[in-house]
């Protein structure tokens, strides 16, 4: 009995010494290579950047995972609970591989044998991190030895709530949600610490297979994977039987609408976007988990839309109409080859329409919904037909000169006519996408934050983005920059200059040069604040041979106009090319005081964990961390801009350019009553159109043009195009808004003079205006037989120029 006993326990002791070897030898072979698990200390996952506009709304989102990381001290106890129930009931107790688990599987798993169905595994969480973050998705038992002894590794290195958290921020819960916070977020549209018990057992059911449980397109599946794990949760003491028995009866409502605030600014955003590439680079950008806080004012953004967009329309309605989106097939019903149509593009808020039945005195259309109505002639007759060179056809008498039966067109509700009549329901207007495109942009003046911008009509039909991509010739509007520079030259706005014809030989085998004014008409010596105000050619070019082209082309470059001004006349009439954007900026170099300012998008970015890495406004402010206000005063911030105008200068730029808007060639804009100053552009042949202009505390720049430059037909200048878009853009974005005037710097003297001949003006003279001077640079009191000194030549006579005196109206 005894030899039995020692047989036995030989035989035992040598199991066991095998199997002890075998699990060594296992360690051995398979624990080679493995991957680093000290890596994980380093986690950091990529995560969603997110840019927000100026009053703290959603811009946009870059990512390839869209993933939100928060730490486990702030998922809620709920959520975990629901997740240790679904995966891992025993993961606070077992070392890495659950024996039990595994010994409950491979029971189901022989009972299963011969059903077809799907092996089932005993993966803990532990052995996700490690499969997730180390290792491959293959079926092998290479993989889950090798996975296993990751999983003890893991265990002996981290806690089991650094485990947790790594879990929970990497898994994929569908709907493109990384981790449990996005995923809370894109299912219910909450934040964690609202869910409720049976929305945190319906994400916690997704880890395994979150495309077989779509809630919207496999509701039923989704409900029986929710309860599984609500009853797992009871099983847990989580919640009680009752609970999981009632929550269970409940469908899985997932959020159809995001009620994050965002606002609308896709141009803005791309180049907000292009800028931190150049920050942060790509990777920084798309898995870095940014948080970016713009300049954009989304009050002032929607604005500037509206008004481009309403001024693009209304310049393309006077130039005819090109014709239907496209023809319905005939023998088709209306609605179903409607349905089959692409919307086009740029049609933003327009309805899609279908052209059911047409008399001459209305045409009938029909809606996708299968619901119709109808355009009046009135709501026609805008639509002449468009010809060559921005010409129109005939003038409209019956409907049927328009649209014909299959037209597929844009159409948007009418309520009321021009006068104010009301119209019957269903009344539309014909629209059409303008082919004319534009820009428009604002920026605060004394930080260069850019407040607003739009590049152009629809960012979907092109993104090309004409504020900061379009390079083109400014015209009169940079006739400022060359009126500056002869302020700084000692001439002043009371500085006669002749008007009269200019010739230039430009050398063998180039012609001459020939400038003229858009009225084709000379006027004489005239003040140079009438050169601005009426936008003379041969004033300003007059003005820029007698100071000299340097000096323009220094101004120019020192405000960032142009980088390189070629120094020819020419470009004194705006012939170099430049963008909206730096144009507006100097404007608002202008408008406070000279000062140099620097366009920006980005007021600052802080990484994932909060750190600050950029920020636009470096001035240093030790006494703005306070713990909180006592009395004292505000902390003062120093100026470092640089002077870039002499302030006198840059004020009687101001108030010239204010002179434009009051009896110039932007007096539509006068209308608003309203402190502000702003200059046309409009080069050769009507081909770039612009107005800039600004308030004391607001800088505006409009720019339109086709992007394959052509005339925008006759008559068409910058008074006509943009100006409109600017005054509707100021009209609302200064409504409500305290007036406040433009500044005056110190030195500067007011004085009444006359505006034509620049004299200071007598007492009782009605058409004197307040003219600023510089220290000693007042004019005298008129003399019988005296005129100021001219530039450009002896005075002609009378005879010479009494036929062409100054002319009221739009040049």
């Amino acid at each position: 009995m005894l030899r039995v006993l020692g047989y036995l326990t030989g035989f035992f002791l040598l199991c066991g010494l095998l199997a002890v070897g075998g699990v060594v030898w296992i360690f051995w072979t398979y624990g080679q290579d493995l991957p680093d698990y000290t890596q994980l200390e380093d986690y950091a996952p990529p995560v969603t950047t997110r840019v927000h506009a100026g009053d703290g709304s959603l811009l946009a989102e870059f990512a390839i995972q869209r993933r939100v990381f928060v730490p486990i001290s702030t998922i809620p106890e709920m959520v975990r609970n629901a997740f240790l129930a679904a995966e891992d009931q025993n993961f606070y107790a077992h070392p890495g591989v659950d024996p039990v688990g595994v010994a409950r599987a491979m029971v189901t798993n022989i009972q299963n044998l011969g059903t077809g169905r799907r092996p089932e595994g005993a993966s803990t969480i532990t052995q996700q991190v490690a499969q997730n973050f180390l290792l491959t998705k293959d079926v092998s038992i290479k993989r889950k030895i090798r996975e296993a002894i990751i999983s003890f590794r893991i265990e002996r290195a981290f806690t089991k709530d650094q485990i947790l958290e790594l879990y929970l921020n990497e898994i994929y819960l569908g709907f493109g949600a990384y981790g449990v916070a996005s995923a809370s977020l894109n299912y219910f549209d909450k934040p964690l610490s609202q869910l409720t018990a049976d929305e945190a057992a319906f994400l916690a059911a997704l880890p395994k297979a979150p495309n077989n449980y779509n809630p919207v397109t496999k509701q039923a599946s989704a409900v029986a994977r929710r309860n599984y794990v609500l009853g797992r949760m009871a099983e847990d003491g989580v919640i009680t039987a009752a609970d999981a028995a009632e929550l269970s009866q409940q469908p899985i409502r997932v959020s159809q609408e995001i009620h994050t605030s965002v606002t609308e600014a896709p141009y803005f955003a791309e180049d907000v976007r292009r800028e931190l590439v150049g920050h942060v680079g790509e990777d920084g950008l798309y898995k870095g988990g940014l948080s970016v806080r713009t300049t954009l004012d989304p009050r002032l953004q929607g604005i500037a839309r509206a008004s481009l967009r309403a001024g693009l329309v209304a310049y393309d309605r006077r130039h005819g109409w090109r014709g239907p989106l496209a023809q319905l097939d005939g023998d088709q019903a209306w609605q179903d080859a409607l349905l089959k149509i692409t919307v086009p593009s740029g049609g933003g808020d327009w309805l899609l329409a279908a052209v059911i039945a047409v008399t001459t005195e209305q045409a009938e259309i029909g809606f996708v919904d299968g619901s119709t109505g109808v355009i009046p002639l009135v709501q026609l007759k805008w639509a002449r037909k468009w010809l060559k060179g921005e010409n129109r056809g005939p003038r409209i008498k019956s409907a049927d000169e328009v649209l014909a039966v299959g037209d597929v067109v844009f159409a948007s509700p009418k309520t009321e006519d021009s006068e104010g009549k009301a119209y019957p329901a269903g009344t539309y207007r014909l629209e059409q996408v303008p082919a004319i495109n534009g820009a428009i942009v604002a920026i605060d003046p004394h930080t260069g934050r850019v407040l607003a911008m739009t590049g152009g009509l629809d960012f979907a039909q092109s993104e090309f983005n004409r504020a900061t991509q379009a390079s083109r010739q400014p015209g009169s509007a940079f006739k400022p920059i060359v009126y500056m520079a002869g302020l700084d030259n000692g001439f002043t706005p009371s500085t006669r200059i002749l008007d009269a014809p200019f010739v230039i030989d430009q050398g063998a085998g180039q012609g001459k040069w020939k400038p003229a004014n858009y009225t084709k008409k000379f006027y004489g010596p005239s003040p140079m604040r009438l050169g601005i105000e009426k936008s003379r050619n041969l004033m300003t070019v007059r003005l820029a041979q007698t100071i000299g082209m340097e000096s323009v082309a220094v101004q120019a470059e020192r405000l960032g106009v142009v980088d390189n001004l070629p120094r020819h006349l020419s470009m004194s009439l705006g012939a170099g090319e430049t963008t909206l954007m730096r144009l507006t900026a100097a404007y608002g170099m202008i408008v406070n005081g000279g000062k140099k300012i620097t366009p920006t998008l980005i007021d600052r970015i802080q990484d994932r964990t909060g750190a600050t890495v950029f920020r636009h406004d470096k001035r240093p402010c030790p006494d703005c961390q306070q713990g909180g206000w006592f009395g004292q005063d505000p902390p003062q911030l120093p100026d470092m801009r640089e002077t870039v105008i002499e302030p006198g200068t840059a004020y009687q730029m101001v108030s010239m350019l204010q002179g434009v808007v009051q009896r110039g060639t932007g007096r539509r804009i006068a209308e608003l009553k309203l402190p502000l100053g702003g200059k046309t552009g409009t080069t050769n042949k009507s081909i770039d159109t612009w107005f800039v202009g600004f308030s004391p505390d607001l800088a505006v720049g409009v720019f339109v043009g086709f992007d394959e430059p052509r005339s925008l037909g006759r008559r068409e200048t910058g008074s006509s195009v943009p100006a409109p878009i600017f005054k509707d853009f100021m009209r609302q974005a200064l409504e409500g808004q305290s007036v406040v005037p433009f500044r005056v710097p110190s030195g500067i003297a007011l004085m009444w003079v006359n505006p034509e001949s620049g004299f200071a003006a007598l007492p009782g003279e009605r058409a004197s205006i307040l003219e600023a001077f510089k220290p000693g640079t007042v004019p005298p009191t008129a003399e019988a037989g005296r005129l100021l000194p001219t530039i450009g030549g002896n005075v002609p006579s009378e005879a010479d120029t009494s036929a062409s005196r100054p002319r009221r109206g739009i040049y």
